[in-house]
């Protein structure tokens, strides 16, 4: 790498794959910024939580317990009865769309998390 400096300017001349290796770094450097931009902390989940949804355990009941939240009172808070949301946790159960909407809302997800 040669280095050269006048008076007004400062210039570096280095071999192309050093500066292809430094343009590469810059845009990943863009790219992780961007991405951290667009998701925070709080929309990341658990790995256990994760496995568990991919098992193909209820949705409603991970979350519910991910939230710490007892079924008495996610019932109350969805305005369903608790037998109801026991037996759609249990699968024996779908939730219609007012349920299933007033359930994200309790849980404080997006209705998608819980389809």
């Amino acid at each position: 790498m040669k280095s050269t400096t006048t008076e007004t300017t400062a210039t570096v001349t280095l071999p192309r794959r050093d500066y292809e290796a430094l343009v590469r770094r810059a845009e990943l450097a863009e790219d992780i910024a961007a991405i951290r931009g667009m998701v925070s902390e709080a929309d990341l989940l658990p790995a256990p939580l994760v496995r568990r949804l991919v098992k193909g355990e209820s949705p409603v009941k991970v979350f519910r317990q991910h939230r710490g939240i007892a079924q008495t009172a996610l019932a109350k808070a969805a305005g369903v009865g608790k037998s109801h949301l026991s037996q759609i946790e249990a699968g024996r159960k779908s939730p219609s769309l007012a349920v299933l909407k007033a359930l994200a809302a309790a849980l404080a997800v997006d209705i998608d998390d819980l389809a």
